[in-house]
């Protein structure tokens, strides 16, 4: 079980750019939960997405490999891995809906090391019953670790669904707490 604190420190809100036109950019990255897929529109993240993950894309025969676009963006991954790194400084364009994108922003609100639910997310969003609306806009985030969808716990604490799987959420939630201090 993972304790839901009773008042988390605040962050502030990441803002979103909108995805701009054009092929769509990826490399694949090494990390300690497997490769991931980066991928990027010229100037943002679109998705990082792990090996075999809930909703994740398949390369395009129309996408550009692109490896030097994300160096920045791979060197804060690392940094995050080498538990140097507690917040995400990238620009991000995720596509979804004007809801999900609203969750998705939420998520980014919430502090590394710290766990939150869906309920709680759905009453700072202002809209206490849409508990399970937002547990299905968190299940499709497509910027996963940077996005923090793997702090949402169940409200008892409990470890519930992870695009990524849930022995990476493990992994992800007890890297984070153990450096928390």
């Amino acid at each position: 079980m993972f304790a839901l604190p009773a008042e988390p420190p605040s962050v502030p809100p990441t803002e979103f750019a909108e995805p701009l036109d054009g092929p769509v950019r990826y490399t694949l990255s090494p990390s300690p939960v497997e490769d991931l897929l980066l991928v990027g529109d010229g100037r943002s993240i679109l998705g990082i997405y792990m090996t075999e993950q809930l909703y994740g894309p398949t390369i395009g025969p129309d996408w550009v490999r692109d490896p030097g676009l994300f160096k920045e963006a791979e060197r804060q991954l690392d940094a995050y891995f080498a538990l140097e790194l507690r917040v995400f400084d990238l620009p991000l364009a995720p596509r979804g809906t004007a809801f999900q994108r609203t969750v998705w922003r939420e998520l980014t609100c919430v502090p590394y090391g710290v766990t939150t639910s869906y309920g709680a997310i759905a009453a700072d969003l202002g809209r206490p019953s849409a508990a399970r609306a937002v547990g299905m806009a968190n299940g499709r985030n497509p910027v996963g670790i940077v996005i923090p969808c793997h702090r949402v716990v169940g409200s008892d604490g409990s470890l519930t669904g992870y695009g990524g799987g849930l022995p990476r959420k493990r992994r992800l939630l007890d890297m984070e707490r153990r450096n928390r201090h």
